[in-house]
């Protein structure tokens, strides 16, 4: 296979991948090797991976070529990915696999079973290529990466985003088809966007989130990060479900996420969110290209026009009030105990957590109910809210390790940003985000859209409308 070929190959989509596995145009175990050899070619400068499973991926894949070999109208039936190889953040138990949360404190933890989305996708077929890098405990902030500063494809001066900073890089980088993430308030978006890939944030409660490491008992939810929409639709379908082991999920129906793709936006009804796009702190290009895209949305038959949510400029500080402290009483007993083997970062931010005092958490409680009737309201008039899924590019990693030298910069690196994604994941209710443009200096911006509790067929409906009507999602990184 020439280089442009495999990197073609790569570079497919889950359903192309999963198509040409079942009509026998490609071996299962020809498509680990390639995407292991881009991991061992690029990975030791983007630091995607925690851990890569090279033998027990070529193992899975000959087990797999071996079933499709098998199949026909009389053999055993296969899974949707059946053959594709795909990878998870290192927050989701891994039967026999060390799952550290990007953290020392569970460097030499290996769980006895999956959590249940790694079961659903290993069911479907899927083959895990390893665990993906993170900040800390999944908290963002990290200072020091215990296994490794992960890096943006696009630009590897640049933050890739967290906290699922692998998930998003190694759909970026071709590294794997398809990743897993776990966004609380952002962490499957805010990566998706400074990579330039999709990222969707189901309802809270439409995946299990049995066997993931937590952060916020309230917001935390799994979600896949893919390169086109379509795959997006087919890995939700895959790992959405009630769950036994989960109590909070929901025992709704799981529809099938990719039958309304191709419907269009004709019909639809679109409020773009006034103080996220065109606020003082978006940035100008981020603007232009938000806007930008509004506008073909609205060429494409939807009806588009601004909306106000007065409250959404506080939600980085409501959900850090809440989320934080809700991260401190999980890391309680360490906290007391290692605290030394923390991350700097993250020991700050959780110890800081521990003095939120209790009036302040019923205030942020009660702003997060009042903010999350404005953005219901909003959602009872329009089909989909639009806005940018991160006020400006990715910004350089240097810049987030710098010192903070006064509170409007503590504002300004902590919250605002946060009020961007955390929107949706205070209210519970879905949110893509996909690209929609590049800066002067070559970085991707994204686009958000939020829809309606368990209405993800309308946003993906919508996210698919867009892309298939740009070439955003067909661009690469320049990584030679």
């Amino acid at each position: 296979m020439t280089p442009t070929a495999a990197e073609d190959l790569a570079f497919s989509s889950v359903v192309e991948l999963a198509g040409l596995v079942r009509a026998r145009k490609m071996s299962p175990v020809e498509l680990v090797r390639a995407y292991l050899a881009r991991i061992e070619r690029l990975d030791a400068r983007l630091r995607a991976y925690i851990t890569v499973l090279p033998e027990a991926a070529l193992e899975a894949g000959r087990r797999a070529e071996a079933a499709v070999m098998r199949g026909g109208p009389l053999g055993p039936p296969l899974g949707p990915l059946h053959g594709v190889p795909y990878a998870v953040k290192d927050q989701f138990d891994t039967a026999g696999v060390a799952t550290t949360a990007g953290s020392r404190i569970l460097e030499h933890n290996i769980p006895i079973e999956d959590a249940t989305v790694v079961a659903r996708i290993g069911a479907a077929g899927g083959i895990l290529l390893g665990k993906l890098n993170l900040t800390e405990f999944a908290l963002g902030g990290t200072r020091r990466f215990p296994f490794g500063q992960p890096r943006n494809p696009w630009n590897t001066d640049h933050d890739p985003g967290g906290s699922s900073s692998g998930s998003g890089i190694a759909v970026a980088a071709a590294l794997c088809a398809a990743s897993l993430g776990e966004d609380t308030g952002g962490s499957v978006r805010s990566p998706a966007s400074w990579c330039g890939v999709v990222g969707l944030r189901p309802t809270w409660g439409r995946v299990s989130r049995y066997g993931s490491f937590p952060l916020s008992w309230s917001m935390d939810t799994a979600g896949p990060l893919t390169r086109t929409v379509e795959d997006a639709a087919f890995m939700l379908g895959v790992i959405a479900g009630s769950d036994p082991r989960d109590p909070l999920t929901s025992r709704r129906p799981v529809p099938d996420y990719s039958a309304a793709l191709h419907d269009g936006v004709r019909g639809l009804r679109i409020g773009i969110i006034r103080e996220l796009t065109f606020g003082a702190e978006t940035d100008v290009e981020v603007r232009e290209a938000v806007t930008a895209a509004a506008r073909r949305l609205e060429g494409l038959g939807a009806a588009v026009e601004e909306t106000s949510l007065p409250l959404v400029l506080l939600a980085g500080a409501i959900f850090m009030a809440l989320a934080d402290a809700d991260g401190a009483g999980v890391h309680q007993h360490w906290l007391r105990t290692r605290p030394m083997d923390y991350d700097e970062g993250t020991r700050k931010r959780l110890l800081t957590a521990s003095l939120i005092p209790s009036a302040a958490g019923q205030q942020a409680a009660r702003a997060r109910a009042l903010l999350r009737a404005q953005l219901h309201a909003a959602l009872a008039q329009y089909d989909l809210l639009l806005c940018p899924t991160a006020h400006q590019a990715a910004p350089p990693i240097a810049a987030g390790q710098a010192p903070i030298t006064s509170r409007a910069e503590v504002a300004d690196r902590f919250f605002t940003r946060r009020s961007y994604v955390t929107p949706a994941a205070l209210a519970g209710t879905p949110a893509i985000a996909l690209p929609c443009g590049f800066t002067s200096a070559g970085l991707p911006i994204s686009l958000q859209l939020i829809g309606r509790p368990f209405d993800e067929p309308t946003v993906l409906r919508a996210a698919r409308a867009y892309e298939q009507a740009t070439d955003w999602a067909r661009r690469r990184p320049p990584l030679g």
